[in-house]
């Protein structure tokens, strides 16, 4: 079941509460609502999770961690899912924001250098933020609650899987006159 695996890799609520640089937040950590694993917790958690990691703001996990808190949704996954968009993967995923921006107002994506540099991208600042913050917003929109969704369906097909082999279970005891 998705909730045991999850379990698996979640910390401890007490854990973080001990935490040093955490214990101003002692009350918000401290919601058992927030540490709930169901499917609608961890579905709205994806949600939130993936919307803030694809919006080009510093801070993602205060972004992350307030979300969980309005929609009562587990806060170590959605705080979590903010770090699929590391220094790796950031100019990766930013860069298709952009493209996305660019086709969605009609505009010509601009290309790269060959070489790229801080100076450069300064410079085009101005000119590209209105893009990315287009292409951002519209991508987290569509991969939030697309993940949302694909949450939901994996677990409600695991649970009726699980369903399933408790039923022929009873039944191959029942038949085997055996005690389950």
């Amino acid at each position: 079941m998705p909730r045991r695996l999850l379990q698996r890799y979640m910390p401890h609520p007490d854990t973080l509460k001990r935490n040093r640089s955490l214990r101003f937040m002692g009350h918000l950590i401290g919601d058992p609502s927030l540490w709930v694993l169901s499917r609608r917790s961890v579905a709205n958690a994806f949600m939130v999770g993936l919307f803030s990691a694809l919006l080009p703001i510093p801070c993602q996990m205060v972004v992350a961690a307030f979300g969980a808190w309005l929609l009562r949704c587990n806060l170590p996954l959605s705080v979590g899912l903010v770090w699929i968009t590391n220094p790796l993967t950031m100019p990766l995923i930013f860069y298709g924001n952009y493209r996305i921006g660019a086709w969605l107002l009609d505009t010509p994506a601009r290309e790269a250098p060959t070489r790229l540099s801080t100076r450069w991208i300064a410079e085009q600042m101005v000119d590209i933020m209105p893009i990315l913050v287009v292409g951002s917003l519209v991508s987290a929109v569509v991969v939030g609650l697309a993940a949302n969704l694909v949450i939901r369906l994996i677990w409600r097909w695991q649970v009726s899987r699980s369903w399933r082999r408790r039923r022929l279970r009873r039944r191959r005891c029942r038949r085997d006159g055996e005690e389950c």
